[in-house]
């Protein structure tokens, strides 16, 4: 039997343990581990047969779908690296990745190819372009690209496959880029599988679960769906899901017993009804991508009694970094809990020296986790990934090698009893009279009123005040909200400095980068381009 050190070993063991277990669902189709593994298996022999090296990067654009994690194995398998691209992105951005990574292989749809056309003759490394069908791409590819159809690339003869250890590159995950480029974040085989073997601990994961994967899974947590699934044998089902109604109906239907998403998606599956059955088997919800507005929280909880949420907090450059116990969210629910099992987090002064209770300082991660920096950019590396000091516990005065963590950027504190609480990044906090405001800690008083359905505050240029808080909002469903009303409960609520000085109401839904968060950065460069200018 395969050890569980590489990360496509995962399936793989499944299958020898579970071979007649449904491994995924996508749609109207669904494949068992042992099909699972054997067509990872036939995708890694036809890459290698295609001519990639060891580590050769592998992009692949498409939507959630069984080619998609297929590739995304056969890859690893094969002794490459895997570069999940998220199908929202605009093909500038994905030309930007492909070129950025230097990607030998692309695997995507017929359609998508069409899309990418004029911008694939400037991605000079892209020599093959596998299609997930045989649907002739309505715009042929530059002639430097073979096109390959899946079909014959799993018909390649067995080839010899690169050597793999743990410590290679598995992935490249790239940030939403959605103020700029994204910038990729490189993991290891070691950090994706002791991100496994960690997230499927605290969630207590085991073959009988069916995990529902809502988020991207060029999205670390939505990746994470797939292999804390594998690592314990569950299901997961894929969904390309367009309101939330059709992720309760999925839900209800699949009899999914794990769902993990973000804050905007809760804040709408909140406003919807949820059929009475489903607490029954949704053993748990889980938050990550930002702190979970307390109300929406407790409307979670009224609609699904017996389903434990479970509060997270993650950075894609460590996989996943703290959790919160159900059973400490009443007492806490502001916190974002302790590190997660095979994990370190510090909070430190600038000078590197551990904080105090209650004293704000950088969230520090140190473990198994911590990814190996930026592709192909040293500068935003060393900002972020940078050698312990020798003080810190558990480094001690012998050891000649540095210890490489991530410092998040993040300002956090702890209480007495070590839970730890987000105030903000330290790039969005808002300097305002004097006093440093966190954006979340404003939306968080917001949520409260009950009178917001989505919101966001940033600062905004002030010369007397340095910044003035600037909120754009959306009412709560079904009704009308107007300025007055909501300024007369900050008021309220709020300290006098922390009071916005500006509330826009929408209509719409606000805008939200590709992972599926509120959009806060470009809320605040489109509200500063449209006043500027009126």
């Amino acid at each position: 039997m395969l050890e569980t050190t590489l990360l496509h070993h995962l399936p793989l063991t499944s299958a020898s343990r579970y071979p007649d277990s449904v491994a995924l669902s996508c749609s109207t189709e669904s494949v068992c581990y042992a099909d699972l593994a054997w067509q990872i298996e036939r995708c890694a022999h036809g890459l290698v047969s295609l001519g990639l090296q060891r580590t050769a990067r592998v992009a692949i654009y498409l939507e959630k779908s069984l080619k998609m994690v297929i590739a995304s194995f056969g890859s690893l398998a094969a002794g490459c690296v895997f570069v999940p691209i998220n199908p929202l992105l605009k093909p500038e951005q994905v030309a930007h990745i492909l070129k950025d990574c230097e990607a030998q292989c692309l695997v995507t749809s017929p359609q998508r190819l069409s899309l990418l056309t004029n911008h694939l003759a400037n991605c000079s490394s892209v020599r093959q372009v596998v299609l997930s069908d045989d649907t002739n791409p309505k715009d042929e590819p530059p002639k430097t690209c073979a096109v390959i159809p899946w079909q014959r690339l799993t018909e390649h003869p067995t080839a010899s496959l690169h050597r793999v250890i743990d410590s290679d590159i598995a992935a490249i995950l790239y940030t939403s880029g959605s103020t700029g480029k994204p910038k990729g974040v490189v993991l290891s085989h070691r950090n994706m599988v002791a991100g496994a073997q960690s997230v499927a601990n605290y969630l207590e994961n085991c073959a009988g679960d069916t995990l529902l994967a809502v988020l991207p899974l060029s999205f670390d947590a939505g990746f994470s769906q797939l292999t804390t699934a594998f690592y314990v044998g569950a299901r997961v089902v894929l969904l390309n899901y367009l309101l939330p109604r059709d992720v309760i109906k999925t839900i209800e239907r699949e009899k999914v017993t794990g769902l993990t998403a973000v804050p905007p998606l809760y804040i709408q599956l909140a406003e919807t009804p949820w059929p009475e059955g489903i607490t029954e088997h949704l053993r748990y919800f889980a938050n990550t991508g930002g702190r979970m507005p307390l109300e929406t929280l407790n409307s979670l909880r009224r609609q699904l009694p017996k389903s434990k949420p479970f509060l997270m907090y993650g950075l894609t450059e460590a996989f996943r970094s703290t959790y919160l116990p159900p059973s400490e969210v009443d007492r806490r629910p502001g916190s974002i809990g302790k590190a997660i099992p095979n994990a370190e987090i510090l909070v430190l002064r600038e000078d590197g020296t551990p904080c105090e209770p209650n004293e704000p300082g950088e969230l520090v991660h140190r473990g198994a986790l911590v990814g190996m920096g930026y592709w192909n950019d040293p500068k935003k590396t060393a900002e972020r990934f940078k050698p312990l000091p020798m003080f810190v516990s558990g480094r001690e005065p012998g050891l000649a090698l540095p210890e490489i963590a991530v410092f998040s950027g993040d300002t956090v504190r702890t209480d007495t009893e070590g839970f730890l609480y987000f105030i903000g990044r330290q790039d969005e906090m808002i300097k305002t009279s004097g006093y440093r405001v966190s954006p979340t800690e404003v939306e968080e008083v917001l949520y409260a009123t009950q009178l917001v359905g989505e919101c966001a505050a940033f600062g905004v240029k002030d010369e007397r005040l340095g910044q003035a808080i600037q909120v754009i909002t959306t009412p709560a469903a079904g009704t009308n909200l107007n300025v007055e009303t909501l300024l007369a409960e900050c008021k309220l609520r709020m300290p006098a400095y922390m009071v916005p000085s500006g509330i826009e109401i929408r209509d719409s839904p606000l805008p939200r980068n590709p992972n599926g968060k509120i959009d806060r950065k470009m809320l605040s460069m489109k509200w500063l381009d449209h006043n500027s200018t009126t």
